[in-house]
């Protein structure tokens, strides 16, 4: 489902290659994941992205769950559950900002 990558500064990421609604492959990474309730989520941004600043980073949060016996990504489609997970990653990637350098 994920493959291990390393960035450009040798640190080792998770990717996971994701089909959007056009059949179109995108790779995204992993930048965060939590466990609320009982369910798994992972925060992501897509990897090489054209179109993001260097200084903005926009990510997505996807839920992992069961299709059958297989696991799958699948959106968060309850606006509670979606803004209880946001804010957790928003207070996580706050706190990992160092304004000191």
């Amino acid at each position: 489902m994920s493959e291990e990558k390393y960035n450009e500064n040798n640190e080792e990421i998770e990717i996971f290659t994701l089909t959007d609604e056009d059949g179109n492959e995108i790779d995204f990474e992993v930048i965060g994941e939590c466990e609320r309730d009982g369910e798994r989520y992972f925060a992501m941004i897509p990897v090489n992205d054209p179109d993001a600043a260097d200084d903005v980073c926009e990510y997505v949060i996807l839920k992992l769950a069961m299709d059958g016996e297989e696991e799958v990504l699948v959106s968060v489609d309850d606006d509670d559950e979606l803004d209880d997970v946001a804010d957790y990653f928003d207070d996580l990637f706050s706190q990992e900002i160092d304004y000191d350098n």
